[in-house]
Order: C-alpha cells, then structure tokens, then sequence
C-alpha cells in the first residue's frame, strides 16, 4: 500500500504521516486492489484541512474536512469513506453482485503539466487524461456522487458509446447520449 502525503502551508512530520498510514490502513482491507493513495494538507487561518484519494477496486474514493486539529481532521476524512464504502458495498449487493473484490482497478487521472495550449481566443488550463471501463448508468451515477460531482463521463456498457450523467437542479439525474453529427 502506496501512501503520498503532501502538505500546504504544513510541513509534513514523520507522526503525521504514520498516523494517516495507519487510519487509511483500515480502509484498505475492504478491497482487494488499491493504488496509490494520496493524501494532501493545508493550514488556512487557523483551519486544518485534509483531503484523502483512494483508488481501489475500480472506484476512487474521496473525502475533504476541515477541523482545528489536523488529526481530528484525518479521523473524520476516513470515517467518510468508510461510510462512502459502506454505501458502495451495500448498493452493490443490492444489484446481487456476488463477489465486490473481483472488479478491476482504474487509474486516478493523469494531470498534465504542460504549459497551456493556446488555441484561439481560449486557453486550456489543465488537461487530464483517464483510462475508462465499461459501466452501467446506475454504477456512473453512484461513481459521480462518491466523487461529489455534478456531472461524470463514462463508457455505457449497454450502447458501447460515451455517455454523459448529470445531477439536475430538481436533484434528479440526467442521461446525454452524444452523437456525431
């Protein structure tokens, strides 16, 4: 088990960095395959933030707090994703998945470092890359809110295209089938 531990505004002591090894150990036993895990610091005004990355069994995993204390702070982000996990496991049996281990890994996104791609009168930041797998609408939706995202991209097993989910403002989910025109 691979755990980077970076800090912002914090330098890093060796007891910060055991002590999310040992924590992040606990969720690391649910699955069995797990990537690099990364867990990254900051202090702003007095605030201890920590944000933890887990990318296991072909989902990610991610959880922010914020607290005083910046233990108190890793002790909540994992009991988030324990709970994140727990939500996970329980939906996945619900749909009589037999066997939650058995599902490939998927790579974090790669984030590119390049100097921004001048094109016309806009300019593209950052640009990521990500290796995608086969899913169904219902697993895209739940990967979405585990990341806590509004929208998420994924490749439809059922129509073998990219497709688009969305949260609505209505707090439903919406479905975008892109076609070449």
């Amino acid at each position: 088990m691979a755990v980077k531990v970076r800090g912002k505004n914090i330098e890093v002591t060796q007891a910060l960095k055991d002590y999310v090894e040992k924590r992040v150990q606990t969720i690391t036993k649910q699955f069995k395959t797990v990537g690099e895990i990364t867990a990254v610091m900051r202090v702003e005004k007095g605030n201890h933030t920590v944000e933890i990355t887990v990318p296991a069994s072909g989902i990610v995993l991610r959880a922010q707090e914020t607290s005083d204390n910046m233990y108190a702070s890793i002790d909540q982000c994992v009991e988030k994703i324990e709970r994140q996990i727990h939500k996970y496991k329980t939906r996945l049996m619900k749909r009589k998945y037999s066997n939650f281990k058995d599902a490939a890994p998927a790579p974090l996104p790669e984030d590119s470092e390049e100097v921004p791609e001048e094109t016309g009168e806009f300019t593209v930041a950052r640009t990521k890359n990500y290796a995608m797998r086969p899913m169904g609408v219902q697993e895209a939706i739940m990967q979405m809110n585990m990341l806590n995202h509004d929208f998420f991209v994924f490749f439809n097993a059922e129509t073998e295209k990219i497709a688009i989910v969305y949260r609505r403002k209505s707090g439903d989910y919406g479905l975008i089938n892109p076609e070449l025109a």
